[in-house]
């Protein structure tokens, strides 16, 4: 067994840490701004692409590079800064994370040229680590009965922020300009940097060991290259020269990355760990989750704004596209935490294969009655069940499958394999739309949506297959039992390793 295993076991018989002997609402709170602010930023520039390709006279391909800038260093960032919280302290790298994120949001608000908003944009990916930190916070210093419900709230959290991130800049850009995305983001951000300073204590829990750097490099220019990858399948061609390029040069230096981590003493990741049934069960269904829920993320509101001229669509405004999202909002904030009720009583499997279901529902209302609002708004609802359940059961799936010592490794694996799959998926999907244009006009046909929605709920059936096929028992591990009278902790924790 781990040194944090043995520390850990000895907390647990002492009866707690001092960090958990407080209340936990006020960190958690923290932890919850910290999170939200991420979130927001992810996609409160989504409704202000087309005001920045006129603030700049761009191309709709340059202004996309604002999204993907932000993607591709978010995802190197996730799994990198998992594992230095690790080994450093999550509670510190969090709040240095949450401070290079206001430095980048601060520069996108300043920005004059397109060049500089991409580079800030860049900057301020790094915020992506909040998510496997506030995991592992949560993990380390919370009282153990908490901690289900307390990750699914977070992982909620995200699909919050992301839809609610789609409406709220109609009105603000509207009253003021795209500027003020970044500057009540700010506002945002700097609370969480407030809020965990003065609330959340630094973890006793680390895991003793040097960042790998070799490793680093080398994942994170396999990830960027594959979503890059990903990103130009579309403009470019899936079967163009420098797509497939793309791909085989992503493979080659991934594989280079496996084979170094399996030669060094203190790898970026511990291959063994991700080839632990629980968590590889948890990273498949993860990436496949995403392929097949992200896309609703951007089709729904791009459906809404289709005036009936096409033949379907609601004509909707910005602000009002972004409205179908908000039941799955209201739903996801419900089903996060009763999934990890459900999780702590019965184990992982059940609610994470009942969200993949959950999910193909949601989709084949979409696909089946998307010409009426009501339907879409009941979809909405549906969907935001299914994510609601799905990311805290996945969350907490990887929480209870590893050492505290390997939390921020583990859960930002898991973030990027939903981010890779997420690209993905909405990349296809973008594609299915995009193939086919009602005659006469420059909108896509109705059967590019309905084909899309139909992917999408294929997909998280396959989701389903893959969690029924992970382990049963699927759920956090119980307490260390307390040593025999006159055995000390670490002779315990050794015998049972």
């Amino acid at each position: 067994m781990t040194e944090t295993s043995m520390t850990e076991a000895s907390m647990n018989r002492a009866g707690a840490p001092a960090s958990r002997s407080s209340g936990t609402a006020a960190p958690f709170a923290a932890l919850l701004v910290a999170v939200l602010s991420f979130s927001l930023m992810q996609t409160m520039v989504v409704p202000a692409l087309p005001d920045l390709q006129r603030e700049f006279d761009a191309s709709p391909t340059a202004v996309s590079w604002v999204l993907s800038s932000f993607l591709l260093t978010a995802s190197v960032a996730t799994a990198l800064l998992g594992r230095v919280g690790d080994l450093f302290g999550k509670r510190r790298v969090l709040i240095a994370s949450l401070g290079v994120f206001a430095v980048g949001t601060l520069l996108a608000a300043l920005s004059g040229s397109l060049a500089l908003l991409i580079a800030a944009r860049a900057v301020q990916g790094v915020g992506s680590a909040a998510f496997p930190l506030a995991f592992g916070i949560v993990r380390d210093a919370f009282p153990r009965e908490r901690v289900p419900v307390a990750i699914g709230l977070i992982s909620a959290t995200f699909g919050i922020g992301f839809g609610v991130g789609l409406v709220v800049p109609g009105p603000i850009v509207a009253a003021l300009d795209w500027r003020w995305i970044f500057w009540s983001g700010l506002v945002v951000i700097l609370l969480g940097i407030a809020a965990v300073t003065a609330f959340v204590r630094e973890s006793a829990v680390t895991s003793p060991g040097r960042i790998d750097w070799t490793g680093a490099a080398l994942l994170g220019a396999g990830v960027v290259t594959l979503l890059l990858a990903i990103g130009q399948g579309t403009p470019w061609g899936w079967t163009s020269g420098p797509v497939v390029g793309l791909f085989v040069a992503a493979a080659v230096l991934l594989m280079v990355f496996v084979y170094a981590g399996k030669r060094t003493d203190d790898p970026l990741i511990d291959l063994g760990l991700l080839l632990r049934p629980a968590v590889l069960t948890s990273h498949v269904t993860a990436f496949i989750i995403g392929f097949g829920m992200y896309g609703a993320f951007t089709l729904v509101p791009l459906l809404a704004r289709t005036p009936p001229a096409a033949g379907y669509g609601f004509g909707a405004s910005v602000t009002g596209a972004g409205l179908f999202l908000l039941p799955m909002a209201v739903t996801m904030l419900i089903a996060g935490p009763l999934a990890g009720r459900i999780g702590a009583a019965v184990g992982w499997k059940p609610p994470l294969v009942l969200a993949c279901l959950i999910g193909v529902a949601g989709f084949a209302v979409y696909a089946g009655a998307h010409d009426s609002e009501g339907a879409v708004y009941a979809g909405s609802a549906v969907l935001g069940i299914g994510v609601g359940f799905a990311f805290a059961a996945l969350a907490n799936l990887v929480v209870g499958a590893v050492d505290p010592g390997r939390t921020g490794e583990a859960t930002g694996v898991n973030t990027v394999m939903r981010t890779i799959g997420g690209s993905l998926g909405a990349q296809i999907a973008a594609s299915l739309v995009a193939s086919r244009t009602v005659p006469g006009t420059r909108f896509p046909a109705e059967s590019g949506y309905t084909a899309a929605f139909v992917m999408s709920a294929v997909a998280l059936g396959v989701a389903a297959l893959a969690a029924l096929a992970g382990p049963v028992g699927l759920r956090n591990r119980p307490p260390a039992p307390e040593p025999a009278p006159g055995r000390s902790a670490a002779q315990e924790c050794t015998e049972r390793a």
